[in-house]
């Protein structure tokens, strides 16, 4: 008998209020009847950066509106609902909090299911909410707070290839753009600057490149930047636009350069695994990138593997993913409480060890 089930999620882990529903008959594509999200862009513009407790007090007072205007825009009611899926961690502590409340007190008016959902899983499993790819794929999970290379085997299961030891790239894109005065969020600002600049002018470091494996570390790119940033000022008594459009484009091709070698070498190893169909997807907010894509498409393209990636509205943070992942997770069986918490952090690989070099934040997931 062919189940058709429709989720509601929420998403609140870092600055993006969403929420979404999702609809999937278990044969055939889901669809995505609704998606609505807040961005907090302007809220933090001063800061340089997301003040997690800003950001915490506004998912408290949009989640409210968000779910709403879900429900209306899909046509629907809660009744019409199966369950409810919501970010679980990791992320802000602050946001994910009020997230979890607000499923909560839904599936305790309601009577709902309530499905924890993991915030990288919803990314994870993005490729198949868009493309039905089937499983084991290869995902370069890239975003603003994170970056590792996993094969997806099912809905829970996920092997890490490799990933970050210490900042992520769009961490690193955002403190790039703090250091030369470009606007947040950073990894747009720095991406239009690029395509003006000459990425020859400056060299910076590919780091790990050195080394075997797939593990990545942009802390010192960062850094580099900074460097050649002073140097220039001391010289020249300041920047000029062209310096800056140089200063962009050699940092955003450091980038390419190495998460290029990196899927390389994680396409490598996946396909030992013996696929039937050898796919490689992409997702996240720096996966908007468009000189990243196009490295990785080449690279796929070298490789045998097909490429996909998300929508751009799907790439950054959004609920649909999370109602998505929600189903996977709901089909399985999979049924959380009332006793449901928050978590700062959740690796999608719970047997490899952690990723150290995140200093006293501790272990990166």
């Amino acid at each position: 008998m062919v189940q058709t089930l429709t989720v509601l999620g929420l998403e609140s882990s870092c600055d993006d209020t969403a929420a979404a529903v999702v609809r999937q008959s278990d044969d055939t594509a889901a669809e995505v009847l609704s998606s609505v999200v807040y961005g907090q862009t302007e809220l933090h513009s001063a800061f340089g950066g997301v003040v997690p407790e800003i950001a915490a007090r506004a998912h408290a007072e949009k989640l409210d509106i968000c779910v709403m205007q879900a429900l209306e825009a899909a046509g629907l009611g809660l009744a019409d609902m199966d369950a409810i899926a919501v970010t679980a961690g990791p992320g802000l502590i602050g946001g994910v909090m009020s997230g979890v409340m607000c499923a909560k007190g839904i599936s305790a008016a309601t009577g709902l299911p309530l499905i924890g959902v993991n915030h990288l899983a919803g990314h994870a499993l993005t490729p198949r909410l868009t493309d039905g790819i089937a499983f084991p794929y290869l995902m370069l999970l890239v975003s603003g707070g994170h970056c590792q290379y996993l094969i997806a085997h099912g809905p829970e299961q996920f092997t890490r290839l490799g990933g970050t030891i210490d900042d992520a790239p769009g961490e690193a894109f955002d403190k790039t753009a703090r250091l030369l005065g470009l606007p947040q969020p950073g990894g747009p600002s720095v991406e239009v600057e690029a395509r003006t600049g000459d990425p020859k002018r400056f060299r910076f470091p590919r780091p790990l490149l050195d080394r075997p494996g797939c593990d990545l570390s942009f802390s010192g790119l960062k850094t580099a930047l900074m460097r050649m940033r002073d140097q220039i000022v001391a010289e020249k008594g300041g920047l000029t636009r062209q310096d800056r459009a140089d200063l962009c484009a050699g940092f955003q091709q450091a980038i390419v350069d190495t998460l290029a070698e990196k899927t390389r070498r994680a396409i490598d190893l996946y396909l030992l695994e013996g696929p039937a169909e050898a796919v490689v997807s992409v997702a996240g907010g720096v996966a908007a990138n468009t000189a990243i894509r196009t490295a990785l498409e080449s690279i796929c393209a070298e490789k045998g593997a097909r490429f996909t990636a998300p929508p751009l509205a799907l790439c950054t943070d959004n609920a649909a993913m999370i109602a998505y992942a929600g189903i996977e997770r709901f089909r399985t069986g999979a049924r959380d409480d009332l006793t449901l918490t928050a978590r700062p952090r959740w690796p999608l690989d719970q047997t490899s060890p952690a990723m150290l070099g995140s200093g006293k934040k501790g272990a990166k997931a």
